[in-house]
């Protein structure tokens, strides 16, 4: 088959019949409409670049004989949008011999993996089809129950640790816009292996055709709960509200081997240990307790960079007009998106990236906190993005070099890690791996002050952030985060060269997007969990450096951003691992 990119058409063609495809495909190729004998959209998307919005498609297509295709490729050697149509199919590496079905190796401990979000969904589903029956402890609960506790801090202002926006079936991926595109560099396709197993698993089947695929919370739902039914039909196990509260290992320096867990029950409190001689470490970007757990036990990790800031709401409308200009309200363009990015040049926040985080379409601002009296906030979509507002993280990058340090913030270090630190992080240059925690949980717990210590949000309108002065009533523009917003001044929000680089790039975004600072767009505080602070670091077998038999993976260890990449990041270590278990 050939991939015939770049084919242009008129949004009126925006859900063009094959025919229509054929016949502008064909004057491309140098072959006639006849010649081809089928033809499949890959991807389509829309160019909104000029007055005339143009939908543009990628299509896979074969001609009536494999000689035919051969000559097409022969004419036409450099062209960018003719090639070969590329193997998309994931194939298992390994699989398991029959008889483990049967009867698993007394010698052999199953896979076991920590965490069931995407990557942990991903790692354990693909474990299950090649044949080796993976024990999954999630500490949170079902997807369904999860909902519920959920709603319970939203509504009702009352938090369930273990089991909120960040922790339980799904991971934090299921309380988003539930986005399936990311930029990582994918050769293999895995990607489309993600996005294929969730319309097995009943996503709507356009996700495999549009340029920006989402599914949305409510549907998220079902498709989690059918991947984990795939699962267990496999011979897989999922053991929810079971915490991890230690990795056992044994060896030394050089020769460490992971040969068990201690699993609390949450139901129960009691606590078991669980033999394991392979782990996967699918932690969310918030499993702050299993960070410095794993700190003890001396596995290898850094402190990595991450961002920080508010998310921004605006009327969607106003976005859409934006964006897609005399074509805004087009059904089959649906809700705009927008990507910003803005480097800062003045004052304190000179040198900072300051962009666009997250954008939620006709979404909802969500309290996303994991610990009590913090606030975080994050953005949420439905798969039909028709709420009235959009919102968007708008951040500001930073490094471990801006994190406390045990030289100091040794009271910040003891009262939000209660953990006892080497003497060297207490050294000039020498960041300790967990400083981004005590980062994040300094600026949450300071959020909830500011809100008024009840868990609503503290928020500001944008027009009275730039110049400085506490905000006291709404515009037009009324967030959408629930608990509540609790207008203030967000200048302490966040360190003062993060406050200064937000002040010259909302301006700047303006001329980008009009109306993008407008003096009632509403900011809401704070954006702290954009990224894992730390990377449990491995090679390039997936193990990690120092304690053979644990495989670090997805977001919490820093190999991912989103749904998608840490589906991708759990198919490749489920692959490593099976690997071994086989060899």
């Amino acid at each position: 088959m050939l991939r015939i990119s770049e084919i242009k058409l008129p949004l009126s063609d925006a859900d063009a019949s094959d025919a229509t495809l054929k016949a502008a495909a064909a004057p491309l190729m140098g072959v006639a409409v006849g010649d081809i004998s089928a033809l499949k959209v890959f991807k389509r998307s829309f160019d909104a670049r000029k007055a005339n919005l143009q939908v543009v498609y990628i299509v896979d297509l074969a001609l009536k004989s494999a000689e035919a295709e051969a000559a097409v490729l022969r004419a036409h050697p450099d062209h960018p949008h003719i090639r070969p149509s590329p193997d998309m199919v994931w194939h298992a590496p390994v699989h398991a011999p029959t008889s483990w079905g049967m009867d698993w190796p007394a010698e052999k401990s199953r896979p076991v993996v920590v965490g069931f979000g995407p990557c942990g969904i991903f790692a354990a589903l693909c474990l299950a089809q090649m044949g080796l029956k993976p024990i999954v402890l999630e500490r949170g609960r079902k997807v369904r129950e999860r909902t519920q506790d959920t709603w319970g801090l939203w509504r009702k202002k009352v938090l369930n640790p273990e089991s909120n926006v960040q922790f339980g079936e799904g991971g934090a991926g299921t309380f988003s816009d539930g986005k399936l595109y990311s930029q990582i560099k994918d050769p293999r396709f895995l990607g489309r292996k993600v996005m294929e197993e969730f319309v097995k698993a009943g996503a709507p089947p356009e996700i495999l055709t549009e340029a920006h695929p989402h599914i949305g919370t409510f549907k998220l739902v079902k498709v989690v709960e059918n991947l984990r039914e795939q699962i267990i039909a496999m011979g897989g196990e999922i053991r929810f509200e079971q915490r991890v509260t230690d990795v056992l290992i044994e060896g030394s320096d050089g020769n460490r081997k992971v040969r068990g867990l201690t699993v609390l029950d949450q139901a129960t409190g009691q606590s078991t240990e669980l033999r394991a001689d392979q782990v996967v470490l699918a932690l969310g970007h918030s499993s702050r307790d299993t960070f410095t757990m794993l700190h003890a036990r001396g596995v290898d990790m850094v402190a990595k960079p991450f961002s920080v800031g508010f998310r921004i709401e605006h009327p969607q409308g106003m976005i859409d007009r934006a964006r897609w200009g005399r074509h805004a309200g087009h059904p089959l363009l649906g809700a705009a998106d927008y990507k910003l990015v803005h480097h800062a040049v003045n004052g304190e926040g000179k040198g900072r990236t300051v962009y666009s985080f997250c954008m939620c379409p006709g979404g909802t601002v969500v309290a996303a906190t994991s610990e009590p009296n913090r606030v975080v906030t994050n953005g949420m979509s439905q798969y039909s993005r028709n709420e009235r507002n959009a919102n968007a993280g708008i951040v500001v990058g930073i490094e471990p070099a801006d994190y406390p340090t045990l030289a100091n913030s040794p009271e910040a270090f003891a009262s939000t890690l209660g953990a006892n630190f080497d003497d060297r992080y207490a050294e000039k240059g020498v960041f300790h791996p967990l400083a981004g925690v005590v980062l994040q949980r300094q600026l949450e717990g300071h959020a909830y002050v500011l809100g008024g210590s009840t868990y609503e949000a503290p928020g500001q309108l944008v027009g009275d952030f730039i110049a400085a002065r506490a905000s006291t009533q709404f515009g037009e523009v009324v967030p959408s985060y629930k608990p509540g917003v609790h207008l203030t001044d967000l200048a302490c929000a966040l360190p003062s060269y993060a406050i200064e680089a937000m002040r010259e790039a909302l301006p700047a975004f303006g001329k980008k997007i009009k109306g993008f600072d407008r003096p009632d767009a509403v900011l809401t505080g704070v954006e702290t969990r954009t990224s894992s602070p730390v990377n449990i670091r491995r090679g390039d077998d997936f193990q990690s450096l120092n304690v053979r038999g644990l495989y670090p993976a997805g977001e919490g260890a820093g190999y991912a951003g989103g749904i998608l990449s840490a589906g991708v990041d759990g198919i490749k270590v489920a692959e490593s691992l099976a690997r071994s278990v086989c060899a």
